[in-house]
């Protein structure tokens, strides 16, 4: 949805034409854990008037192997109406020797969506280069000017794991009389750092020699690790609209004159929807009956069109298309609530995995998606409105426990989205399992999933029966399944739960101990490997809290019975809890298991605390149940 100015390290660049760059004079210490180094970057950003930016970007970056093929790829991104020129790109091998050059008539147009796009201003030029030796260097420089002013990008090292950086400037001179805001964020883990400095109505801000951050087990996202510097401009434009951005209620209330004022819109079709749902009840049923409605007939598309990708499909359209993107779909259902005479606001967010939040005190351009507030007397109520599978008023895990901006007439509100705990985010677990003497287990399970857990089994409904069972297999790899069956699945969308039924074989869960046989206490569980890290330089981020409760019944072959059985566990820590327990019956063992997962950033010194209590875990499930014949 953010119009982006630059995609991947090699749009950020530096006017550096002086040298050949070996990969020999690249430093040891930016070597590890890269699989890009970008070797000088720069850009040159000029503000003009409150209509005229112009950005000169220069990058030279090395690609050391396979793993960095997309930093080789030289693109930029533009909006219909920009002016792209002075493209240039030289590609050298491992000693600097110049291979080939190009110019902008090497790149091929093409949409700027990378899921596709139906409508769309948003364009890129991509040059498809592609080199099948390693390591080589890529020089990429272009100037753009641009009408919109309100889209000052951030300057941040890089935006991916195994990325370096040797030195990377970022120039900035407003020439516009307009108050020009900078704010500067440090790194909150002090790995890296920016210098700054200002002369007049120039800025300069540059970083220098950053290790790479490996995508290892729970690091943080480099956006959460990184400094960064963010801009804005008190005045903007935004495809011949200007507006004020000094507040967030001077913005809110630009925004919702200029962009969702004009595509407020009923008609007599949308009206007559409404008159035919025969709606009564509490508002949260109304509200349910509606939405429920529009999924039912809607689905996404991404659209990117309208004042710079920013405004929203008319509802007119959605209603008689049937699809919109995150934007329109979600004015739609505005419309469709207004008709209804229920309230509710359009609400900008930022959705990743791991919860990233507006800044308060610095009003500016920013989001990726959008969704949809209803206050009540109970609570908000809130829409994911791109999804025709999701369940009422529920959120998914890139969109909780941060804040949007809600759009209303008289400026923005700045609302916290709901936060769950464990125990809302939620596997539950009933498995019925034969012991066969062949060594092999016959099993039964009912599995139910909420909060969080629901979103991540959604992914079923869009699946062949075929590939569900090819899923299942890899999720569950701690079995050797024979067979597996998916059955009764069932998406409950007014309480937000996922419960499905297994039937399986598996081959080798037992071991065979002379006449007796040893097996596991837990059969199925999320196979995870973790390893300690000595040298470990970043905190470790548990993004999400987390239950499971497992209710394991074994029924015993003939002429059998359990002879050992591990002692009941506890494992108690800051970063969670569980227990076991188990109970003999005649011909039955009954394993009880629960485990809760906290959510939380912490300190790398507490690391091998976290690696060992997970490895208890693991040992645990893992323990060992001995079965021998009766005499």
């Amino acid at each position: 949805m953010m119009k982006i100015l630059c995609i991947g390290a090699l749009t950020i660049g530096s006017l550096y034409y002086a040298q050949n760059y070996p990969i020999s004079s690249i430093p040891e210490n930016l070597k590890k854990n890269a699989s890009v180094v970008i070797r000088k970057e720069s850009t040159a950003v000029e503000i003009n008037k409150i209509d005229d930016i112009v950005y000169k970007k220069s990058s030279i970056v090395t690609i050391l192997n396979k793993d960095a093929i997309p930093y080789s790829i030289p693109r930029i991104s533009y909006e219909k109406g920009d002016n792209v020129s002075n493209v240039k790109v030289i590609v050298y091998d491992e000693s600097g020797k110049k291979i080939k050059s190009y110019s902008k008539s090497d790149f091929t147009d093409i949409a700027a969506n990378p899921q596709g796009t139906f409508y769309s201003d948003s364009r890129m030029l991509i040059l498809p280069f592609t080199s099948s030796s390693f390591p080589y260097t890529v020089e990429f420089s272009y100037e753009l000017s641009d009408e919109n002013t309100v889209f000052i990008p951030d300057f941040i090292p890089f935006y991916e794991y195994n990325v370096a950086l040797e030195e990377s400037n970022y120039s900035i001179t407003n020439r516009s009389g307009i108050n020009l805001r900078s704010k500067v964020y440090e790194s909150p883990f002090n790995y890296a750092s920016v210098d700054a400095k200002s002369n007049g109505e120039n800025k300069m801000y540059t970083y220098k020699n950053i290790q790479a951050i490996d995508n290892g087990q729970l690091v943080p996202s480099p956006q959460k690790v990184l400094p960064k510097v963010s801009f804005s401009l008190d005045k903007f434009n935004l495809e011949g609209k200007q507006g004020d951005i000094v507040s967030w209620k001077d913005f809110g209330t630009w925004y919702y004159q200029n962009l969702l004022t004009p595509v407020s819109v009923s008609t007599p079709q949308i009206k007559a929807e409404i008159a035919s749902l025969n709606l009564s009840g509490t508002t949260e049923e109304k509200v349910k009956k509606i939405y429920q409605f529009m999924q039912n007939k809607t689905r996404y598309i991404f659209v990117a069109l309208g004042i710079g990708g920013w405004q929203p499909m008319l509802p007119d359209e959605v209603q008689k298309k049937g699809y919109g993107d995150c934007k329109g779909l979600t004015n739609y259902m505005r419309t469709l609530l207004t008709e209804a005479g229920i309230k509710s606001y359009y609400s900008i967010i930022n959705s990743n995995s791991s919860p990233i939040s507006f800044d308060k005190d610095f009003p500016k351009m920013a989001g990726n998606h959008v969704i949809l507030t209803i206050p009540t007397e109970k609570g908000n109520i809130w829409l994911e409105n791109t999804s025709q599978q999701i369940a009422f008023n529920h959120l998914s895990y890139s969109t909780t426990d941060r804040n949007v901006l809600m759009v209303k007439p008289d400026g923005i509100d700045i609302v916290q989205t709901p936060s769950s705990s464990a125990e809302e985010n939620k596997e539950k677990q009933a498995l019925y399992i034969q012991l066969n003497p062949d060594k092999s287990i016959t099993g039964k399970g009912k599995f139910s999933y909420k909060g969080a857990q629901y979103d991540f089994n959604l992914m079923y409904l869009l699946l062949p029966e075929k590939d569900k069972t090819d899923v299942m297999k890899k999720v569950y790899s701690t079995l050797d399944f024979e067979n597996i069956e998916m059955k009764d699945f069932n998406n409950d969308k007014n309480l937000a739960v996922i419960d499905f039924n297994l039937d399986f074989k598996a081959l080798n869960y037992s071991k065979p101990v002379g006449s007796s046989y040893l097996f596991r206490a837990v059969p199925i569980y999320k196979e995870s490997t973790y390893h300690e890290d000595s040298t470990r330089e970043l905190p470790f981020e548990s993004k999400l809290s987390y239950s499971d409760e497992s209710e394991i019944i074994y029924e015993l072959p003939p002429n059998y019975y359990i002879e050992e059985i591990p002692k009941n566990g506890n494992i108690d820590s800051e970063f969670g809890s569980y227990q076991v327990t188990f109970e003999k019956q005649e011909s039955k063992l009954i394993v009880k298991r629960t485990i809760k997962i906290n959510k939380g950033i912490y300190p790398k010194e507490k690391y091998s605390d976290y690696i060992n209590f997970r490895k208890k875990i693991l040992n645990a499930d893992n323990s060992k149940i001995l079965m021998s014949k009766k005499s």
